[in-house]
């Protein structure tokens, strides 16, 4: 399945914000030798190659790989966000909405598997303004899984001595699907999402875990 491909929630084309054409069909060679190679290991001409353009049409759209890195990366940390405040901010329990979180985010992460390499594990590639802006939109994915786990404490539902710590631990258990999440293996994204959200609430000490099963 090419990045193009790969869809999250549904998404048949998950970069449509980004035009004109020309410029979309560059993001995806990226995303796909960044992921294949690494950031360090890539140039501008392999991108062009696998865009069928020249090196010359790639400056055109961007200035830099690294433009090209951090528009991947701020448009994947966007997308991660929305999941996750839309269900942190949807009706139901914390027990609910921290499954939805999950399930959701762990969709992505396999559906979008490719992309998700590279949008969570390069941020060390990027300059340090970039950086900076990558690691903000951070604290904010982590602020709201934090605030469900929070809330569920607040009303008795999760049992969770060290908040701070668990939600970098159920954040690490997500975002680890991109890494070994196979498309031809024996469990869909769904059905990944689905498990996750089951141990992650098992994690919490939440009272109806495993209800979901």
């Amino acid at each position: 399945m090419s990045t193009a491909e790969e869809t999250a929630g549904g998404e048949v084309q998950p970069w449509a914000e980004v035009t004109p054409d020309a410029a979309r069909r560059l993001l995806l060679a990226a995303v796909e030798a960044f992921a294949e190679r690494g950031y360090h290991a890539t140039t501008t001409r392999d991108i062009a190659g696998r865009a069928g353009m020249s090196p010359a049409a790639l400056y055109i759209h961007y200035k830099t790989k690294e433009e090209l890195l951090h528009r991947i990366s701020r448009i994947g940390h966007e997308k991660a966000l929305d999941i996750l405040r839309t269900a942190a901010r949807g009706e139901g329990s914390p027990t609910e909405r921290l499954a939805d979180a999950v399930s959701s985010f762990v969709r992505w992460h396999a559906g979008g598997r490719t992309t998700a390499r590279v949008v969570q594990y390069e941020l060390d590639s990027l300059g340090p303004e970039a950086r900076a802006e990558i690691v903000g939109l951070r604290k904010q994915v982590n602020a709201e899984v934090r605030g469900i786990i929070e809330d569920g404490v607040r009303t008795g539902e999760f049992d969770v001595p060290d908040v701070h710590g668990t939600t970098l631990a159920v954040l690490s258990l997500c975002i680890d699907v991109a890494r070994w999440f196979n498309v031809n293996g024996p469990r869909t994204p769904e059905e990944i999402g689905d498990l996750y959200a089951d141990l992650v609430l098992r994690m919490v000490g939440a009272k109806n875990a495993g209800s979901r099963s």
